[in-house]
């Protein structure tokens, strides 16, 4: 099933099962999308912006350069989903259960990821500028490209994440979990000299 140019502003489609269906450029403005479940869903440009997808559940769907503003999604689930070039704006994103998302290319300024396990996600070239990470568990992610200007990561598990070196002066580090690569990275990007003993 294929929808474009649709209006589902203000409707409510909560509990909804969704399998294989595209749409396109189509508008859920304030919709009720709780509890609504995709699977294999493709939603390009579509415009997410007040929407409530709380306890929505999302296994193998794409998400399309699509708009979440003020968007509600808590206690949702993303599986092996694409984000690819989304934007994320004042949305409620805690507590929030994501397993291999692709976040290439989104935009993520400011968003509120405390705490949240992104395990082999990734976010390359993302904007993440003053994103909060504090605690966040970053194991494997794919960071490469990504702005990191201002992100918090105190406390936060980096152990084999993909970085750039920027990232080391950039972001906000204290307590940040690292594996012995990545502090000699560290070091070099504070100007030190590592060499063997």
């Amino acid at each position: 099933m294929e929808i474009v140019g649709e209006d589902f502003s203000d409707v409510r489609l909560s509990r909804e099962k969704w399998s294989r269906r595209h749409y396109t450029a189509c508008s859920f403005r304030d919709a009720d999308l709780s509890e609504l479940t995709t699977e294999y869903a493709v939603f390009t440009e579509c415009d997410f912006t007040g929407a409530d997808l709380t306890d929505s559940h999302h296994h193998g769907s794409a998400f399309r350069s699509c708009m979440f503003a003020r968007t509600t999604m808590w206690h949702s689930s993303f599986r092996g989903c694409s984000m690819l070039g989304s934007v994320f704006v004042d949305c409620q994103l805690r507590p929030l259960v994501v397993e291999e998302v692709d976040f290439t290319l989104v935009s993520m300024g400011g968003a509120d990821l405390r705490g949240l396990d992104l395990t082999d996600c990734r976010f390359r070239e993302a904007n993440l500028v003053q994103a909060d990470l504090r605690g966040a568990v970053l194991r494997s992610v794919n960071l490469s490209g990504a702005r990191v200007e201002g992100m918090r990561l105190e406390g936060a598990d980096l152990r084999g994440a993909h970085v750039d070196p920027g990232l080391w002066t950039a972001a906000k580090l204290d307590k940040t979990q690292v594996e012995l690569t990545q502090a000699v990275g560290y070091a070099a990007a504070h100007g030190l000299v590592v060499e063997p003993w």
